[in-house]
């Protein structure tokens, strides 16, 4: 795993040989799917020896060990004969033992899966590829896992055009320790891409509390959720829950915000949601029925941000990465403000700098964090600064999560200082409910800005400009 991005690289170029695939996204979806089968067939390796009784759902003949391992084994139209004609429709139709029976998890995985390559003989130059190269036994290669998927964003050159962005491993971490899910709370993220939060979520419970006995295993696997709607994501989310020990993970391959508002019951709910809703995106005509006429609108982080409030049980905590359009969002936006400090207390804003999701989008983000079941009577305000030397984040200097030891050591204490303030809920009222305010402890800016600056105000007019659009359309629609 020493030289992921080269190995990647070798990899689709490989499949650039091959007259069946076309562009990237189809060499990374044939990807996808043998790295799945790779990684379940190692982790089933472990299972069989902790677990005598262990049983692959998978057909003998059809695990990785036993058609792909092998370096001298079937290639040619052998190979592709195999893949086409055997392989992919066995794992598509797959019958269920019982209702945990992770034949479910594979079959939801192949659901929308395809083998694109025409040439067996250049097939079996990638299944021996993935075999030597990556490997993923300690923990720093499950790791790397998550560098796999951003390597993979950064080969779909409009991935950030939907609101899909790689959210780093700082910022998932650091959200994950503020928020602290212990073993036996319900965790969920209903947008979870690849699982960035759900596997920080289970090194976290790993690394902080017992977890021995079968039982509490059982515990861990069967409290962690993540829900994704679009099959690439959801295959590799799978994956590396798998890669970090959940077994049979629960990974739906779903879009929450087409269930019904009243569909949501307290069973349904849940203690802990971490999450990275997509923004700026747009749902499909019609989702937004699903939802109460004040909270109705086609964006997707304002959707999600509702039904997040909505599927917190009392006491659950919730960390989340929003834009700043959110913050000063008007219209639907603001009637979602006014909900969440009136059920939730918003206790944290954590306001992140340029370049944290570089090279996807200079949109500034924010870290929200609540608890539901108070009311806000304060919210902190924490402005992460740049580390020294640092004037803007990207793909070569990303955010590093040592950086979050400023909010580490503050979080208890919560004193005013040069990067914290609180604000009232009083004042954010005042403000009807617009959350975009300065650090008053910074120096007065000049009215001289550098071109970087003046483009994320323009980018930041846009936006605003764009909400009001939407909110006038759909209040048309409406009428």
């Amino acid at each position: 795993m020493s030289n992921l991005t080269s190995t990647i690289k070798s990899i689709q170029d490989i499949m650039r040989k091959d007259a069946g695939v076309d562009g990237d996204a189809q060499r990374i979806s044939q990807l996808g799917w043998m790295l799945f089968l790779k990684i379940f067939d190692e982790k089933e390796n472990d299972w069989e020896i902790t677990n005598e009784n262990y049983k692959s759902p998978i057909r003998k003949d059809l695990r990785w060990r036993n058609w792909a391992a092998d370096a001298e084994g079937m290639t040619g139209d052998d190979l592709l004969g195999f893949v086409n004609n055997t392989l992919f429709p066995t794992l598509k139709s797959m019958t269920l033992r019982n209702n945990k029976d992770a034949a479910r998890m594979v079959r939801d995985v192949f659901e929308d899966s395809y083998n694109y390559m025409k040439s067996g003989t250049l097939l079996r130059q990638v299944v021996n590829k993935i075999n030597t190269d990556i490997l993923l036994t300690s923990q720093a290669d499950r790791h790397a896992f998550n560098d796999i998927y951003e390597q993979i964003l950064k080969d779909l050159q409009s991935a950030g055009n939907a609101g899909e962005f790689y959210t780093p491993r700082a910022v998932t971490q650091f959200v994950v320790e503020m928020i602290n899910p212990k073993l036996g709370e319900t965790v969920l993220d209903p947008a979870c891409g690849t699982a960035g939060f759900l596997v920080n979520t289970i090194d976290h419970i790993l690394k902080n509390q017992k977890v021995k006995t079968l039982e509490q295993r059982d515990t861990l696997q069967n409290s962690i959720r993540g829900v994704e709607k679009k099959p690439l994501p959801h295959m590799l989310a799978t994956t590396n829950m798998i890669l970090h020990g959940i077994e049979v993970p629960t990974v739906d391959h779903d879009n929450l915000l087409s269930r019904s508002w009243v569909e949501w019951t307290e069973k349904n709910r849940v203690n802990v949601i971490v999450t990275n809703p997509p923004f700026g995106g747009m749902e499909e005509d019609g989702i937004e029925n699903n939802f109460p006429s004040q909270f109705r609108t086609r964006e997707t982080a304002n959707l999600f941000m509702a039904l997040v409030i909505h599927l917190l049980k009392d006491g659950g905590r919730c960390g989340l990465v929003l834009p700043d359009g959110f913050l000063f969002g008007e219209g639907v936006a603001t009637r979602i403000k006014e909900n969440l400090l009136e059920k939730c207390n918003l206790h944290t804003i954590v306001r992140l700098p340029n370049g944290v999701f570089a090279p996807y989008t200079g949109i500034k983000t924010n870290l929200l964090f609540f608890t539901k079941g108070r009311p806000t009577k304060e919210v902190w305000y924490f402005e992460h600064p740049y580390p020294d030397g640092v004037k803007n984040y990207n793909k070569t200097k990303p955010i590093n999560i040592k950086e979050f030891d400023l909010e580490r050591k503050w979080w208890k204490e919560r004193e005013e200082n040069e990067y914290a303030w609180r604000v009232s809920v009083e004042e954010l009222k005042k403000r009807d409910y617009n959350f975009d305010i300065k650090n008053p402890h910074a120096a007065e800016e000049e009215q001289k800005y550098k071109s970087s600056e003046l483009i994320d105000l323009l980018e930041k007019s846009f936006i605003k400009n764009n909400q009001l659009l939407k909110q006038l359309k759909e209040e048309l629609v409406i009428i």
